[in-house]
Parts: C-alpha cells; structure tokens; sequence
C-alpha cells in the first residue's frame, strides 16, 4: 500500500486532516475539561458551547436566515424520508416527488404510505444519466410539497438547477453536496442532509426546517420525528451525536479557513474537471451521464469489462487510490470527491488511469524464432 492513501468512498468519506489532527489532540481531554466529548453531558456548558459555535457556523456558512431553524439529528437522510412527509403531506395529502436516482427514489417509495404521491419527473428511462428540464417536470399546484435530490451519489447526476414549484414548499436532500455551493436557503422548506460525505462522521443528519411549516405533523408522528418538537428541543429532545456535531463544528471551520463555500466551489470545479477532461479523451474509460448534469462529487466510470474494472481496481488500491469500485446496482468505477479531497488526489487518479490506459492498449512483445537466433517482434 502506497504511504499516500486517497480515499474516493461515496461515504462515510474522507475528513479534512486538520479536523482529524485537531479531534485527535481532543480526544482524552478536550480544552482541558478532563473529558472527550464522548463521554461528557451533552447540558453541560462546555458541550453546549461546542454545540452553538458549530450551529452558528453553519448558518453563517450556509447563511440560513431567521426564518429557519438549524437541527441536528439523527437517522441519517434516510429517516428524513419518512419524517418529511409526516411533517408537510398532512394540508393536502399530496405530494410531488422527482426521481433521479436510487436515494430519491426511496425517498418516493417511503413517502407513498402517508398519502398521494405524484410522480412528477424521473430519468429511470436512461438509468439515471440525466436531470430532468424545468419544462419537463409535472407539478401539482395543489400539492403539500415537491421532492427532489439535488446530488445522485450512484449515477453521479446534479441538479444544477433549483426547481421553480410556485407556491409549492420545495424540499431537497442535500447529502452529497452540502457546503460544496452557495445555497438560496430562503427558497426552501426543508433542506436535510446526511453529514458522512462533506460534513462530518455519520451519526449527525443537518435538517434545515422553515419554521412556520413546523407543527403541523400528522397525528401519529413520532416524537422524535415531529419538527415542532425537535425545534423546541433545539436537536436535545433526545441525546443528540455529540462527537458527530464537535467535528461538524471543526469541518465547519476549516471550510472557512480555506474560502469559504466559495473556497469549495472552486475546489470542486478543479477536481472535476481533471477527471472528466480525461475521460472525455479517453479510449478505454467512459462516463455515461449527460455532460451538463454531471455531478461535481460522484464520478462514475467504466471501461465497457467487468474483469478489466475488476484489475483497475485492484491496481488502484495498489497505490493508494482507494474505494473506487462503483455501486452494485451499476458496477465499474466511482470517484467520490468530496470537500476534503485535495487536488492532488484527483490528479493522482488521473495518473494512474493513464498508465492504466497505456499499459491496456500496448502491444504484447512475444519471441519469435527465426533459426539460430531469437529475436522479439511487438504484435
């Protein structure tokens, strides 16, 4: 294994080195408190100090204004599935959802247990290599809210618009690409987010609620799953993933440290665009979704062999450019490249799929015996 690993998982991802340095210092005894933040009281002061320097980087990373409230919670995104429709189908009992991959189409399947659920986009009919068009989406004036995904961690598809839905309440699951672009907060009703992939460890899910859409739930919500509730509670109706939070809360910092949202979009941009700038020109790689919805985080690929993405990776791991077999459901290769993945791990990618490429193509070099003496020819 090479010294220098990097790490392309879709999730639980790579961390920023300077978070980890500093959870690692912290960890027997944080600030001199004599505890971890694991096994302090999550109402003590020095945990509730940790929890509001965190909160309060991600409104002003976020800028999140005052009409909404900041939640962290457990359950990962997958238990926002339920939790928003129990919160927001219950004025109309409908709701619109987009279908673009495999997390919103959970998210669609779930949602169909507590009332009326229209399909109001899906690009199932290519295997999700594209976005559906503003004109293409079917919306329900009358619906309680529209659905969608706004990054595809398995096709690597991105909305790189915000869906127009009127008066409709918009919400979006933003897991794979929180803190990666400037967001219009004010524009939705509930953004949430699994922290595992830009955020944070898994254990913590960022749920952004416009307030005056809490407390309406349905009747047989769930405490736990109830937004009034958890509002009213600031994230601690229950015990909330302090260890979680505490490195959200470093995460938080080092994306500012390093520019701002606006210091990852640049980030993100140049990753990308390596990898897709080669992909484009290649003979043995090739990505299959639509160039304008390429996602900027997830990056699929293939070489058209299963037994030759099989070596790919192997060799690949081989030199310390881990975790890049794609989904079951599509095969091949992914590179994930998150907020904490430095460009020279995109580079390092690149690299070695040219010497990848070059060693695939060459031309085997066999003996050929021609009397006395043996010679090589290249076939």
């Amino acid at each position: 294994m090479a010294n220098t690993v990097y790490n392309f998982s879709a999730g639980p991802s790579m961390l920023p080195k300077e978070a980890l340095s500093a959870a690692g210092a912290d960890i027997l005894d944080y600030k001199g408190s004599g505890q971890s933040v694991m096994e302090m009281s999550h109402r003590s002061k020095v945990f509730i100090d940790i929890f509001e320097e965190t909160k309060q980087s991600i409104i002003d990373l976020l800028k999140i204004p005052d009409t909404h409230e900041t939640l962290f919670l457990q359950g990962g995104a997958t238990t926002q599935f339920a939790a928003v429709p129990l919160n927001l189908i219950g004025g109309t009992g409908v709701a619109d959802y987009a279908v673009t991959g495999n997390f919103s189409g959970l998210a669609y399947k779930e949602a169909q247990k507590y009332g009326k659920i229209n399909l109001a986009g899906t690009s199932e009919n290519t295997k999700f290599t594209y976005i559906p068009k503003q004109n293409a989406l079917t919306l329900d004036p009358g619906a309680g809210y529209f659905h969608y995904c706004a990054n595809n961690t398995i096709y690597g598809s991105e909305w790189k618009y915000i869906p127009d839905t009127g008066k409709v309440p918009l919400v979006a699951d933003m897991s794979s690409n929180m803190l990666t672009r400037e967001v219009d907060v004010s524009r939705y009703a509930v953004i949430y987010a699994g922290a595992q992939k830009n955020m944070a460890p898994a254990g913590v899910t960022l749920v952004i609620v416009r307030k005056d859409l809490a407390g309406k739930a349905l009747p047989y919500t769930p405490a736990m799953l109830d937004y009034a509730t958890l509002i009213k509670g600031d994230s601690m109706h229950n015990t909330p993933p302090c260890w979680s939070i505490y490195l959200m809360g470093l995460v938080a910092k080092w994306v500012k440290d390093n520019g701002g949202i606006a210091g990852m979009e640049q980030l993100k941009r140049e990753r990308s665009e390596l990898l897709y700038d080669f992909l484009d020109n290649s003979d043995l790689f090739s990505n299959p979704v639509n160039p304008k919805d390429r996602s900027y985080m997830n990056i699929p690929f293939v070489t058209g062999d299963p037994e030759t993405d099989k070596k790919f990776v192997k060799e690949a791991e081989a030199k310390g450019l881990v975790n890049l077999a794609g989904h079951r459901k599509v095969g091949g290769m992914r590179a994930s490249m998150y907020n904490a993945m430095p460009v020279e791990g995109a580079k390092a990618l690149v690299e070695f799929m040219k010497d990848f490429e070059r060693e695939y193509y060459a031309a085997p070099v066999v003996a050929v015996d021609v009397g006395d003496d043996d010679v090589t020819a290249e076939l």
